[in-house]
């Protein structure tokens, strides 16, 4: 059976673009591979939450990978910090990895546009990071967004940098895995990139969000004064409420919108409150188990300390194995 690793960051809660970009078909993978989920806390210290805020956020993605479905009895669900191998063999990489590089990546330079007074050295190193965790479990299955490609890429070179210093075979190389035929981005509200936490409270709906605050997030999205002529190429930030609605709402739905925009007859206040209801539709189920399984702090207990032990023999093995190749043997 393949392994399949991913993680999401501890930034805060889950929205519409982590459960359909990923959390979703984490549901369906694990009933099909060896799966290793797990909350990145330590990728999140990079923007230097305080400890309230790092401990609150690791427990509300715990709380909202188990009401999505995610099952700790058919995957190995697990806290990055929990795993210090993790953090081992990252220093390991660190030493195949070079500076030019590293400063090349697509995130880098975006980090660095978007906040040039925090451009410290986990920013630039966070593909490094990625790559141990992807490794630690030599995962061949990466179920990673678009904007994560490069750094898969840069995974594989990693792992092979190490097999060809050390003359071995012994990591394997990670590739992209979706059930789709191509990798989903999902879209914010703001009519420019993606839906994410970064980008502000409003551009996102969150897996949480109450049926009230869905409205008025949607109907507050950015829309234009409307087509002007027949079949005309949709705008961006037109197009984004299209490609949420081709996610949420019914084929049907998706198709009468598209022939009133075709037409110059549509209503965008129509449009944003039926994205809206499906939104929430969508989101109902997950949002009334996030408020049951927040309350079970045995459970929560219980699945950290389960997945910890689970995932730390994975990432031993690897350890003991990689510190011999290295070297690292005991007299």
């Amino acid at each position: 059976m393949e392994t399949v690793v991913s993680g999401i960051r501890s930034t805060g809660k889950l929205h519409l673009g982590n459960y359909y970009g990923a959390v979703s078909n984490f549901v369906k993978m694990q009933n099909e591979y060896n799966c290793f989920f797990f909350i990145a806390d330590y990728h999140s210290l990079t923007t230097h939450p305080t400890p309230q805020d790092l401990h609150g956020n690791i427990k509300q993605v715990l709380v909202e990978y188990l009401a999505a479905g995610l099952d700790p009895e058919k995957t190995t669900l697990y806290i990055q910090s929990d795993v210090p191998e993790i953090a081992e063999l990252y220093l390991y990489m660190n030493m195949n990895a070079y500076v030019g590089e590293l400063e090349r990546s697509a995130s880098f330079k975006d980090k660095i546009r978007s906040n040039p007074d925090n451009v410290n050295a986990g920013l630039l190193t966070y593909p490094v990071l990625m790559a141990a965790d992807i490794l630690i479990h030599q995962a061949t299955k990466v179920p990673v967004g678009k904007d994560q490609e490069q750094h898969l890429e840069m995974s594989r070179t990693f792992g092979n940098r190490f097999n060809h210093l050390y003359k071995t075979d012994y990591f394997k190389e990670p590739f992209a895995f979706n059930y789709a035929n191509e990798l989903i981005k999902i879209p914010g509200l703001d009519g420019k990139g993606k839906m994410g936490k970064s980008e502000g409270e409003m551009n996102a709906v969150y897996l949480s969000d109450s049926p009230e605050i869905i409205r008025k997030k949607v109907m507050r999205a950015v829309t234009d004064a409307g087509p002007t002529k027949d079949n005309q190429t949709k705008p961006q930030e037109i197009q984004n409420l299209f490609d949420l609605m081709k996610v949420v709402s019914s084929t049907d739905t998706l198709i009468h919108f598209d022939e009133l925009y075709n037409k110059c007859q549509i209503r965008y206040g129509d449009f944003k409150k039926a994205l809206a209801e499906d939104m929430i539709i969508a989101t109902q189920p997950i949002r009334e188990k996030i408020e049951d399984i927040s309350k079970d702090s045995k459970l929560l207990r219980q699945v950290a300390k389960h997945g910890a032990i689970k995932a730390r023999e994975s990432a031993s093995k690897t350890i003991k194995e990689v510190r011999e190749i290295i070297g690292f043997k005991s007299f």
